[in-house]
């Protein structure tokens, strides 16, 4: 799956001007729960600015401006004073689990979406990657979900898929994770009961594992 399937686009998500208030920046960023407000010319990316930017522009509470000095700084503060150049940006061409190891390894919540030209063409955001991962997983097509212990070799999905076809069961959604250097397969079944796959996989040494397995682990 590609970013530029999965991102938010323009007009599903607010941005701002060079013009724009910083406190009206504020709202915005209230108002829309962001961390990072995108600042645009046209379709041209300028930057960007955070909150923790805008809350430093900001006059401080304990501020001893009086009410018509503070309205009038307020009134000329604009988003050009403290624009940021350094936009954490991707294509759209890029698998989006490379995007979301970029969002881990930078420890950012979301990226801009630009094409070549630099003109902003969307945003993908940890709620879009939480999505996604929903999504992957099959969770909203229902079924049931199961896990199994697996030797890291080739040719183990095939192998399980085949006996899961056998069984006259479809397969919703795959999925491959390690704990202590165990490869865990986990598999979205189109059944509502799993007994079947579970003993079909035990005859072949597939042993399927559940929390009570792991248990120990987070008491």
């Amino acid at each position: 799956m590609y970013v530029g399937l999965k991102m938010l686009k323009r007009g599903q998500f607010v941005t701002a001007t060079l013009d724009t208030l910083v406190v009206d920046a504020e709202k915005m960023m209230l108002k829309n729960r962001l961390w990072m407000l995108l600042v645009v010319e046209g379709d041209k990316l300028l930057g960007y600015v955070s909150k923790e930017d805008v809350k430093a522009a900001l006059p401080s509470p304990a501020t001893t401006l009086s009410r018509h000095e503070l309205n009038y700084v307020l009134s000329k503060l604009k988003l050009e004073k403290i624009l940021r150049k350094d936009t954490p940006t991707i294509i759209p061409e890029v698998e989006i689990e490379e995007a979301a190891q970029r969002m881990d390894d930078e420890d950012v919540s979301g990226l801009a979406v630009v094409d070549r030209n630099n003109h902003l063409l969307g945003i993908i955001n940890r709620s879009v990657m939480l999505e996604v991962l929903v999504e992957e997983m099959g969770l909203k097509q229902g079924g049931t979900r199961i896990v199994f212990e697996v030797e890291d070799r080739r040719g183990v999905i095939y192998e399980v898929s085949g006996l899961i076809a056998d069984l006259g069961i479809s397969i919703i959604a795959t999925g491959t994770f390690f704990h202590n250097g165990k490869r865990m397969v986990v598999l979205r079944l189109a059944t509502e009961d799993p007994a079947p796959v579970i003993k079909a996989l035990a005859s072949r040494d597939y042993h399927a594992v559940g929390p009570d397995h792991f248990a120990a682990e987070w008491r």
